[in-house]
């Protein structure tokens, strides 16, 4: 249904070009929107005028009217018939606002049907029937970006976006909850995960500048027809919860650039905990202090280089040795070996997903 501030919108700028007052009123003779201030109850007469086959007529120095909603008479409107412009105003007025019901109508539609895609609730007949009814192109190639924000304001994320002025008429956009949107766009053919990423950080920096922080987009990979755009979706589902246990500092993350964390959270919880027995024996990965933790990544990102690893850390090199030979006395896992490390590092990411399933539990 269209909001009566839309419905005010219209009849307020039909007033401003033509100075003719209008109103809008309900079956029952209740007023909707007003210019003009109706002197007497006239709830009696548009009753009787719903009632009657009349399209149009004139009563007691209104002009009535009849607007219909695809064969539905929804609103009854008045125009004040003093003037003799009155009747084609009066017409404009009403194809004006039937024009407004069919346009909120389809964009309802589309929401809708926008929600239903995304959640897998649609046959694929009705998914190519109802595309073409909303004049949505079957074939085009898109993209979902499924977008979070933590923060405290009047208007909604999805309205923040709206008014960012970075949609397209072709685009889609619908609310998972108070916090979260999907926003799923067309692509080009030459386009790859490196634009979706740096079109995910404008994003993430118009929506800052609206005062939105904690912001996180996750990107799906690209859906050739609409009949795969919920598994885009899906997919940036996954690359959001993977993002947040594995890189919980990152803004923009692809689901196709989650490598091994997107594994390991597809792993079953017994499947782990007999990994992590493997690797680590009766040692507890707890137990291992947050300097070696941290020395132990910054020697990872190094690629296993020893001396360029005590440089960054402002550490001489028999410090770094002694925290590796330590790791190597409790796990028998030698940092400096590649396999070992690999193990090691993989290990740390699976303990990292079996606390994060604690939690959600």
């Amino acid at each position: 249904m269209i909001s009566n501030q839309i419905l005010q919108e219209a009849i307020s700028g039909m007033k401003d070009v033509t100075g003719i007052d209008l109103c809008v009123m309900d079956l029952s003779g209740g007023t909707i929107v007003k210019t003009m201030d109706v002197l007497e109850d006239v709830r009696t007469e548009v009753q009787a005028f719903a009632e009657s086959l009349a399209e149009s007529q004139v009563i007691d120095g209104f002009q009535y009217f009849k607007i219909f909603d695809d064969k539905r008479l929804e609103y009854i409107l008045l125009v004040n018939s003093i003037n003799e412009n009155a009747y084609t105003v009066g017409k404009l007025a009403v194809l004006q606002v039937q024009n407004l019901l069919v346009a909120y109508k389809e964009r309802f539609d589309k929401e809708n049907f926008v929600k239903n895609l995304l959640l897998d609730n649609l046959l694929l007949v009705d998914i190519y029937n109802r595309a073409k009814k909303l004049h949505i192109k079957v074939d085009a190639r898109r993209v979902a970006f499924l977008i979070q924000a933590s923060y405290e304001k009047d208007q909604s994320l999805m309205e923040v976006m709206k008014q960012s002025g970075m949609l397209q008429e072709t685009d889609f956009l619908t609310a998972v909850d108070e916090k979260s949107i999907v926003y799923v766009t067309e692509t080009e053919p030459r386009d790859t995960q490196i634009q979706f990423i740096l079109h995910a950080k404008d994003i993430v920096s118009e929506l800052e500048k609206e005062g939105i922080q904690d912001i996180k987009i996750a990107i799906g990979n690209i859906a050739e027809n609409i009949k795969d755009v919920s598994r885009s979706y899906k997919e940036a589902q996954i690359a959001l919860e993977v993002s947040k246990i594995f890189y919980e500092d990152a803004a923009v993350v692809a689901y196709n650039q989650l490598g091994i964390g997107r594994l390991i959270y597809q792993l079953p919880l017994p499947l782990c905990k007999m990994f992590i027995r493997e690797v680590f024996g009766d040692y507890s990965p707890d137990s291992i202090d947050e300097e070696t933790l941290s020395t132990i990544d910054k020697f990872f990102e190094n690629n296993l280089n020893v001396s360029e690893t005590s440089r960054q850390l402002f550490i001489h090199r028999n410090t770094l040795v002694y925290r590796l030979d330590k790791i190597q006395k409790n796990t028998n896992l030698d940092l400096r070996n590649f396999e070992d490390a690999i193990a090691f590092k993989i290990a740390l990411m699976v303990v990292k997903y079996m606390k994060h399933m604690d939690t959600m539990d």
